[in-house]
């Protein structure tokens, strides 16, 4: 088949380089705009554009989808990843076998955004990929194929990301199979939910809640928007957590350092260790190192 792909991030690469190498034909990938980035505000390709250009495909960039329409009539298909842009309906139907979307969580559950931050969020223990055809709704449209994948207890988003975008031509490749051969793809049944777009205050740490909620925040928001609080007026993200103590002597939020370990307190009597973390102005390290420049008092908290 002739096949397009609509992608802006990384995730969309395992993906465009099984295509690559398959039997069909990858005719060309549409992207976001050059955006303006770092100090200089330089206009950068997405990493999509950058892989095309790497790779001597043409990449699109339209900033409005009726630019589209000309190049899409030639297609048979196109496989939207993470493309980060709402098509209208009267472009789903220009490819001969419309648009499917790879999308990282067993639909119905998690529609929206953010499937796999609201998943760590939850503390769900699987979770999955799921390629369906696109219509006019959110993550509503009949599925071709879903896979599993178990949720490590270590992992955090970008982790996760990372496994399940390598499940990506497997399943993509089992769903276009299915389309040449004319198979119908089923209805989505279940109980659905949404997985709404996170934000930078939803990301604050709020020590009176139970330690796994802590845990599942920070692991959710890595690497973006990150988990984040204050300390002394100003912001440090948490990027790794250690073990959770259901013993401690510490108020909420109340930091206490031996020398090796760093442990803040939580709700329901418990606490956990900081493992990793980012102050205002500086590079990630280590809590422990962090700890032992920053000298703390006896009672400082984080909050």
């Amino acid at each position: 088949m002739r096949i397009g792909v609509a992608a802006t991030p990384a995730v969309a690469l395992p993906s465009l380089n099984w295509l690559l190498g398959s039997e069909h034909d990858l005719v060309t990938t549409i992207s976001v705009p050059d955006k303006a980035s770092g100090r200089g505000r330089v206009l950068t390709p997405s990493i999509v554009a950058q892989w095309s250009q790497e790779h001597g495909i043409p990449c699109l960039k339209p900033t409005q989808s009726e630019e589209l329409i000309g190049h899409l009539e030639k297609l048979d298909l196109v496989i939207t990843i993470g493309y980060g842009v709402i098509l209208p309906e009267k472009i789903l139907t220009l490819p001969k076998f419309g648009f499917i979307n790879l999308h990282f969580s067993l639909l119905p559950q998690y529609r929206g955004a953010a499937p796999v931050q609201r998943a760590l969020l939850n503390g769900e223990m699987i979770t999955g990929v799921t390629v369906f055809g696109l219509d006019k709704g959110m993550d509503t449209g009949p599925i071709y194929v879903s896979h599993t994948c178990a949720i490590e207890p270590t992992w955090r988003a970008s982790e996760l990301l990372d496994a399940l975008s390598q499940m990506g031509p497997q399943a993509l490749e089992e769903s276009c199979e299915m389309i040449a051969k004319g198979e119908i793809p089923k209805i989505q049944v279940g109980e659905s939910s949404l997985a709404s777009k996170v934000s930078v205050e939803e990301a604050r740490l709020d020590f009176n809640h139970k330690a796994i909620r802590i845990s599942n925040q920070v692991r959710a928001f890595y690497p973006s928007p990150s988990a984040w609080t204050l300390f002394r007026g100003d912001k440090v993200k948490i990027s790794r957590l250690g073990p959770i103590s259901d013993t401690n002597n510490l108020r909420v939020g109340e930091l206490a350092f031996d020398g090796k370990k760093l442990s803040v307190g939580c709700g329901n009597s418990e606490s956990i260790e900081i493992v990793e973390l980012t102050p205002a102005g500086k590079n990630e390290m280590k809590a422990s190192d962090w700890a032992r420049g920053a000298r703390i008092l006896p009672g400082e908290i984080f909050g």
